[in-house]
């Protein structure tokens, strides 16, 4: 039997396919809940490091020290840091919250220092007190720069949300566990296919999104 038969033989099960789509709808939450949790705080930290000096390098030296812990560790140890199960999902988002928002540190304070000062200064000039003039002014004007950080981020997320299969969580990455254990190369194949997929349209979307945002771009580019 040739692969292209057997991988046909295995998506023929709807019982199968039942399970990639809910392996897929499980991959897509653990990976894009920590986006947006990781976004909203590296945003507010940004914030901090941007107006206070001293904050910024003690942010930067621990959003590095925070990305390098490997993440099948920081996946055994969360549960006994907050009390959780070691298989339940919340273990993965926290690990994963804690890798976004320290992946775009950097690349939010990017963001806020390519917003030029003369554009603060007039912010400023017609009546805009920091809070609003922060997120009407300077974190639009941020989000070419921003965008590219959560791009990056978007994509390490779904990498290594399939990490968590090694400790019974779901995902993707169920199917790359399951071949390897049956030496069954069909649900590796389309674990890959459908990571790089998710990958890819989630890029998509993002980029989507930065366009909706940063409409002056687009005039800008015309």
């Amino acid at each position: 039997m040739s692969f292209f038969d057997e991988l046909g033989q295995y998506l023929s099960s709807g019982n199968t396919r039942a399970e990639i789509l809910g392996d897929l709808g499980d991959h897509v939450y653990l990976a894009l809940l920590p986006l947006v949790l990781g976004i909203v705080l590296a945003v507010a930290a940004g914030w901090l490091g941007h107006r206070w000096p001293p904050a910024r390098q003690v942010l930067m030296v621990l959003a590095n020290l925070l990305y390098t812990i490997p993440s099948l560790a920081l996946f055994v140890v969360i549960p006994g840091l907050i009390g959780s199960k070691i298989l339940d999902s919340v273990n993965v988002v926290v690990a994963l919250t804690i890798y976004t928002t320290a992946l775009l540190v950097r690349p939010v304070l990017d963001a806020l220092d390519a917003v030029a000062p003369p554009v603060i200064a007039a912010a400023t000039a017609v009546g805009y007190k920091p809070v609003r003039r922060f997120f009407a002014v300077e974190l639009p004007l941020s989000v070419p720069v921003l965008a590219a950080g959560v791009r990056v981020a978007s994509v390490s997320n779904i990498s290594l949300v399939s990490v968590g299969a090694l400790i019974g969580t779901g995902g993707l990455g169920v199917l790359f566990t399951d071949g390897f254990q049956r030496e069954y190369f069909s649900p590796i194949v389309v674990g890959i296919v459908l990571t790089l997929v998710l990958a890819l349209v989630v890029d998509l979307i993002l980029v989507g999104i930065r366009n909706l945002l940063t409409p002056w771009e687009r005039v800008s580019a015309a």
